[in-house]
């Protein structure tokens, strides 16, 4: 093996390693989750270099000023405040998803007509109109951190596979027998997961567009899944009140059910990984979360205190942090380790449908039928900012992978942008 060179990961804090193996271009990541400004530096590597025998001697200094640049990253305060820059009469009905891609230079909105539409941030010029599905398009997403395919999953059976740059259809994957909803990319854009209100999952081929596997098992409707980030397990979660975990995805193309996670009360709303992969968590129309060791299946906590259903759940980069919302108009932050509610957010006038935090973990974005979205400060709980001016809700709202900007996608057909 010859290392050939680093590429640096600030969200969450980690150094990529490039090398050579039997003549391959592979890659390796050294995960940095608690790095801290404060830590030692040297001490940092010399740990790192105890586990990972391709950092010699002559690349030691190297890594050691990688590490430097990451806590000066960290270093940086986030006072970023947001100001309105536009508003996009995106869609004639109303927005079902927004996405960025990596750089944050495109984003796509997903609409009930029809279509999915390919924009330029920085004028709010339309790049490209994707047509061809034959109802609403409601699930939507880039292929990151690559960002050159787009897949959009509609209410028509399909999904369909898109060039970002072209805007041609390279692939319509058929086989749901009801509407898909969620989708993802695994990591090395070599798969895409659909789920169905048919109470199933799919694999297909990015390349071939060949349906490689049907997850089954579920007895209702999959209405969310995520890949972890090594792309070999898949997570899905369903209206029957539970959460399966696949396996062997990358290495037999197809999925074996692991784990079947039960103990909710009510159906799944969301499912996540945090990015070690070690955990899971679920939020669920039962008023609660559960968090769950990816490698057991157990139960290790319940997070309690919402009064009305938990429409959206997510981890932060670091894994660290929960953000909860709710139907009862508040959002919350738990810890991860402590499973203890840090902060309750509370402000909204409606429910809060969806919530997501800032790549540097400091900020939570809200977003609220209530017509606003709203920016809060993790350590305190305050509300720094309400995002106004749509005149519907709002059931979309996301950061771009710096932080420096939002998109929020609403009802009133609109999409504004706020830099």
């Amino acid at each position: 093996m010859k290392l050939k060179r680093f590429l640096l990961r600030y969200y969450p804090p980690g150094i990529i390693l490039e090398y050579d193996k039997g003549g391959q271009l592979r890659t390796k990541s050294i995960d940095l989750l608690d790095l801290t400004p404060e830590c030692v530096s040297y001490e940092l590597l010399a740990e790192i270099r105890r586990s990972e025998p391709l950092i010699t001697d002559s690349r030691a200094d190297q890594v050691k000023q990688l590490i430097v640049r990451l806590q000066q990253k960290q270093r940086q305060q986030d006072h970023h405040r947001f100001c309105f820059m536009k508003e996009l009469k995106a869609h004639i009905l109303p927005l079902t998803n927004v996405a960025f891609d990596k750089s944050g230079s495109r984003f796509i909105t997903g609409s009930y007509d029809r279509t999915c539409r390919v924009w330029d941030t920085a004028s709010g010029r339309e790049l490209h109109t994707l047509e061809g599905h034959r109802n609403v398009v409601y699930a939507i997403t880039f292929n990151n951190p690559y960002g050159d395919k787009i897949a959009t999953g509609s209410f028509d059976k399909t999904c369909k596979l898109w060039c970002a740059e072209t805007g041609k259809c390279f692939h319509t994957f058929r086989g749901h027998m009801a509407e898909i909803v969620c989708l993802a990319f695994n990591p090395q854009s070599t798969l895409v997961a659909t789920g169905s209100m048919d109470a199933t999952a799919k694999l297909w081929d990015v390349e071939t567009g060949d349906e490689v596997a049907t997850l089954t098992g579920h007895t209702a409707e999959v209405l969310s899944l995520c890949f972890n980030t090594v792309g070999n397990q898949l997570v899905t979660g369903s209206f029957d009140h539970t959460v399966a975990i696949w396996d062997h995805l990358s290495i037999l193309h197809t999925g074996v059910r692991v784990h079947t996670l039960t103990g909710h009360r009510g159906e799944i709303s969301n499912v996540q990984f945090n990015w070690d992969c070690s955990l899971i968590v679920t939020g669920s129309m039962d008023k609660t979360c559960k968090l769950w060791e990816t490698g057991s299946g157990k139960c290790v906590a319940t997070l309690v205190g919402h009064k009305e259903e938990v429409l959206d759940v997510c981890f932060d980069l670091s894994g660290q942090l929960i953000a909860t919302a709710s139907a009862d108009g508040t959002a919350r932050v738990f810890s991860a380790n402590t499973h203890q509610c840090l902060m309750t957010l509370e402000g909204h006038d409606g429910e809060i449908s969806k919530i997501c935090f800032s790549p540097q973990g400091s900020r939570v974005l809200t977003a609220s039928s209530d017509k606003t979205a709203r920016l809060w400060d993790v350590q305190s709980g305050v509300c720094l900012q309400v995002l106004e001016g749509h005149t519907d809700e709002i059931f979309s709202c996301v950061f771009n992978y710096e932080g420096d900007t939002i998109i929020t996608g609403s009802k009133d057909n609109t999409c504004r942008v706020w830099y």
